[in-house]
This record gives structure tokens, sequence and C-alpha cells, in this order.
């Protein structure tokens, strides 16, 4: 039993120091600045000539741009393939174009691969708020996405989803999402002041999943425009809430995810599927969601929908987005942490800059 109450605003100021809660207030704003700073970015001439691109990130720096790639899937005329590793792949050439995105600009993984790319004759871009990223572009004179944004790199998702979509359409990859992304950052803000914290549990869907996830395993199942936020889901619920969590992607889970139910039987009873669903998504895979519901039932596993809001895909993605982050922020205070700190990555991060260290002393 939890003796949290998310109506009490004394509880925000106590487990929230860093202010978590204002990165996700800003969030429509962000989009609408992140998007206006992309339609002003200037691409040198050439870069329009490519025929994919390859994206190099980690974390909160790269989950954008799989959320660009699941929502252009249908009509981007190249292959965008997102790379989470030091290493880039080998058909890097001059018809590649080559995004590196580091929040921090100091990401080691990300600083590997492009200096990988440097060393090829592909087109490069960085999208970065400085760091060792930065200076290595501007030295060579490669374009650089800069933004000034104070916070941990997956509250900053707006400049790096946004921005990527944006720099898509100004090369001719997709079509204009200019009404896309107003109908959005509307539809974000009306819903904000749907699931703030101002508004009381007896009203508020956000809070009341939240509660209900609370010393439960969420489990979040997403299909088409929607898998890669369920991926954001799980992120977020690990980093703020630092909890466990997991996600699925129809139609995968129907092929192995569904047969693991039974066992250990046990666990079923500390479940919780949430299924991201879209009036958009396929009817074949509506109907999937539907019978995969009656198998969790059979299961005894608890399940809960939550709907995308708004016309276009782009709204339908980004509204459960915002919905997830107050999800994984309610459940950060439900159990008593600060969302801001991420000491785990922070140690290891130590570690394997004093591995590394060593080994060049070596």
């Amino acid at each position: 039993m939890n003796d949290i109450n998310l109506d009490d605003p004394q509880v925000y100021n106590q487990y929230d120091p860093e202010g978590m809660l204002e990165r996700i207030h800003e969030m429509p704003e962000l989009c609408q600045r992140a998007w206006q700073m992309a339609m002003n970015f200037n691409f040198p001439q050439g870069y329009s000539r490519v025929n994919k691109v390859v994206i190099s990130g980690m974390g909160g720096s790269a989950i954008g741009s799989d959320l660009v790639n699941s929502l252009v899937a249908s009509e981007a005329k190249l292959p965008i393939l997102i790379y989470r590793d030091y290493e880039l792949p080998a058909f890097i050439d001059g018809q590649t174009l080559v995004i590196a995105s580091s929040y921090s600009g100091m990401t080691d993984e990300t600083l590997f691969s492009f200096e990988q790319a440097l060393e090829t004759e592909s087109k490069k871009l960085v999208i970065t708020t400085g760091g060792k990223l930065k200076t290595l572009a501007e030295e060579r004179n490669i374009p650089v996405f800069s933004f000034d944004y104070e916070a941990q790199p997956r509250a900053a998702l707006p400049f790096n989803f946004l921005s990527i979509l944006g720099f898509l359409q100004t090369l001719g990859f997709i079509r204009d999402k200019s009404v896309d992304v107003r109908e959005m950052v509307r539809i974000l803000q009306e819903l904000s002041q749907k699931i703030n914290e101002g508004v009381p549990v007896s009203h508020n869907p956000a809070k009341q999943l939240a509660n209900r996830l609370y010393g439960h395993l969420p489990v979040i199942y997403g299909a088409g425009i929607l898998s890669e936020v369920a991926h954001r889901w799980k992120t977020q619920l690990n980093e703020n809430s630092k909890a466990w969590a997991f996600y699925e992607v129809f139609p995968e889970l129907n092929h192995n995810a569904v047969v693991g139910y039974q066992y250990p039987p046990e666990l079923a009873s500390k479940m919780v599927v949430v299924l991201l669903r879209s009036a958009l998504l396929p009817q074949r895979i509506q109907l999937c969601y539907q019978v995969t519901c009656q198998l969790l039932e059979r299961a005894k596993i608890n399940y809960q929908f939550v709907d995308g809001e708004g016309t276009s895909p782009l709204s339908q993605m980004m509204s459960l987005v915002l919905f997830g982050d107050y999800i994984s922020y309610y459940m950060a205070i439900l159990y008593k942490t600060d969302p801001t700190p991420i000491k785990a990555i922070d140690y290891l991060k130590e570690q394997l800059a004093q591995g590394g260290d060593k080994e060049a002393k070596g």
C-alpha cells in the first residue's frame, strides 16, 4: 500500500528537487521551437543527393530517430537506419547522410562512430548542445544543429525528434509535415491540461494508471507508428521511475510473447500490460490487439488500453509519448525517488572512462 497522495503538491517539491516536472510541462513549447529551428536550418549543397540516412546515437539522443523512422516508414524515399554502437556499417559511402546525435556531445559511442564517418566521403551532420562532437564538426566545417536546453537528454526529445523530421522534409525525402506539427502542438497542450499534477486522481487518467502500475512490472505493447512509443515508455519508466519495464511490438509479439504468459504462474498477478492504441493502425493489427487481450485474460494478466489523440499519425504518436512521460514521472513520485538522476548510468560511464584511461596508459 502506498502512502503517497499524487494530489498533494508537497510531494512534487519533496521528490523532484531538480524540476523534471517542468521539463515535461515544456514539451509542447519545445516541439514548436525545435520545428521552427529545423525549418530555419540551412544545408550545404549536395545533401539532398543521398540514397540512405544513417543516424548514430544512444539513449535519449537516439529515441527521437526511432520515432521518426516509425512515423515516416511508409513514405520515406530512402532507408533510414539507426545505429547504437561504436562501429558504423561498412556500406557508408558518398551517397550516405550520417547524422551524429548526442545531447552532451560527449557520448563515447557516438564520438567513436563519428570519427569513423570522418574517414569516409559521406555527408555529415551533427545534432548537439556542444562538447567534443561539436568541436570536431566545426573544425571540419560540418553543419551543426546546435540547441541550448539544459536538461537530461531524455527531456530534450523534441530537439532530436523534430529536427530530424524537419531535415527529412527540407531535403525532400518526406512530404510537408507543417500542418501535422501545428495540430500536434495543440493536442499536446490540451492533453497536458488534462493529465498534469493539478488535475486530481479522480479525473486524471495518467495518475490513475501510475497508481495501477505501482508495485507491478509494466510491459508496454505497441504497433506500427506506436512501436517506438512503446520503447519510449519503457526507457522513461527505467530512467525516471527507476523501475523495471519491458516493451513488445505487434505483430511480432504474437509469434512468441503470447506463449510465455504461463510461467512462472506467480508472476501473472505482478504484471500489467499497457496496450498503446491508435485508430490509424491497420484493421488486421487491431484484430491482433483484440485476440491478444483474450489470451491475457485467459492467463489472468491485467491489461489496459491507452489511446492516442488527434487526427494525424504525428499527434497520435506524440500524445502517447507525453502521456507516458507523465506516467513515468508519477511513478517516480510513488516510489519516492527523484526522477532526474541516473546514477547507474553515471557509474557505468565512470567505470568505462577509467577502463579507457588504463588501457591507454597500458
